[in-house]
């Protein structure tokens, strides 16, 4: 009998962050121990196809939705599967590949809430909400530095993308239990404050409790809002403040301590390594809602969310 796969999805626009946010979490968790799957490469047209038809991959009709669904329901039951590949180099599609499922899957793209079937395949749902001019500053540096596109065609794409954004991309962050918005402060990409929205379907650690009123002096801000707790964490927070909140959040996990680790909050820019202390808290809280749905699952239960009144995405 299969084991299944505690499933984490990071959704978001393009250059959002996801991949960045997801390679912190797969360091620790151990590569051996994941098995990432990105919906992006359930796309039913290639690139030379979109021209054609005029159409964005941002649009669920470019997509195979169903077959999307159909292969994260494998994933989640811990079943292999063989999974399309789309090339973003070229715009083109590779061979098949076969996916085996691990203890832990974490599956990001642009599309991964949209529908309720998929939806509920999640034991945890984030998703990036970056300003829109720093997403679009993330993502003239990507593709043009990885991608081999200029400035101007990159923003031409972003400007025809766009009504997709707005209709498609965005309302999906309502579907999501953590939303993320990392916010500019100055030209220091290791600095960037974070600001949190934390819904109730899943049970959060108690961020107040450790602040116990001492949030404006650290520069974090905590506030409850129509049930949601909206947290900012600042990119120059204090390290001894982030330690402690670190060690409330590990203190949940006493399970999990063999994976302490220095290296949540590294990124690269360029070829150069950074680290946030922003991002690694919210590294940190993501591996406690993956844990927390591990034991809860290991106890019998079906996870750790919390019932929701399911929403039509519109």
């Amino acid at each position: 009998m299969s084991t299944r796969s505690i499933t984490l999805g990071i959704v978001g626009d393009s250059a959002a962050g996801k991949t960045t946010l997801t390679r912190g979490l797969v360091r620790v968790l151990g590569e051996d121990n994941v098995t990432h799957v990105c919906v992006d490469d359930y796309h039913r047209y290639d690139r030379k196809q979109r021209a054609e038809r005029n159409i964005t991959p941002l649009h669920p009709e470019c997509n195979h939705m169903d077959v999307m669904a159909q292969h994260l329901a494998h994933l989640r039951a811990g079943e292999p599967f063989l999974k399309p590949v789309y090339r973003h180099e070229d715009g083109s599609f590779g061979p098949l590949v076969r996916v085996d499922p691990k203890q832990f899957a974490v599956v990001d793209g642009l599309l991964g809430y949209y529908t309720e079937e998929l939806r509920r395949l999640y034991d945890v749902r984030l998703f990036l909400a970056p300003p829109e001019e720093l997403r679009r500053l993330w993502k003239v540096q990507r593709d043009c530095s990885r991608r081999g596109y200029t400035t101007d065609q990159v923003l031409a794409e972003l400007d025809r993308r766009e009504p997709d954004s707005e209709a498609f991309i965005r309302p999906q962050q309502r579907y999501a239990d953590i939303v993320v918005s990392f916010l500019p402060t100055g030209s220091e990409q290791d600095r960037l404050d974070a600001e949190l929205i934390l819904r109730p379907t899943l049970r959060h650690p108690d961020f107040g409790s450790v602040l116990d009123g001492e949030a404006a002096e650290t520069g974090i801000r905590i506030s409850e809002v129509d049930g949601e707790t909206h947290l900012r964490i600042p990119g120059r927070l204090d390290p001894e403040r982030a330690r402690a909140l670190e060690e409330m959040i590990w203190g949940g996990l006493h399970f999990a301590s063999h994976l302490r680790s220095d290296r949540l909050g590294e990124f690269t820019i360029g070829t150069d390594l950074h680290r946030s202390e922003s991002l690694a808290l919210i590294q940190l809280l993501t591996l406690y809602h993956l844990f927390t749905a591990t034991a809860s699952v290991a106890l019998g239960a079906e996870g750790a969310r919390t019932p929701e009144p399911e929403q039509v995405a519109s």
